[in-house]
């Protein structure tokens, strides 16, 4: 099981993916009146399913996130996909993962902590 995956490395790796996917907006935003910028989103929830699914047979450097262009956006004049309504929405789901994932990795260290501090 060198090499496998626990509960840490999961939520460590959705914190990783989180700051990518937040990258990625804050980009799309950046290039919202750029011609022919076309968005780009971020792929780990399947990634992550597929790891918690094999269990222990995943490596970590398998569980990074990927970023792409959907390109299934509707495209203004000019070539460009970025919607800012879209983007907020993105940015708010991204920071309530952002938070999860960050709240459960501070209980799975209290976790241990208490369990180290067990007389």
């Amino acid at each position: 099981m060198a090499g496998g995956m626990n509960i840490l490395d999961y939520l460590e790796a959705g914190i990783r993916a989180e700051g990518v996917r937040q990258q990625t907006i804050a980009n799309n935003v950046a290039n919202m009146g750029t011609p022919d910028f076309r968005r780009s989103d971020v792929r780990f929830e399947d990634l992550l399913a597929k790891a918690m699914k094999a269990g222990g047979d995943i490596d970590k450097s398998e569980l990074e996130a990927e970023v792409f262009q959907p390109k299934n956006t509707p495209v203004k004049a000019n070539g460009n996909d970025v919607s800012m309504d879209m983007e907020v929405g993105e940015m708010v789901k991204n920071s309530l993962k952002h938070k999860t994932f960050t709240l459960l990795l501070k209980k799975k260290y209290r976790q241990m902590s208490d369990a180290m501090s067990v007389r």
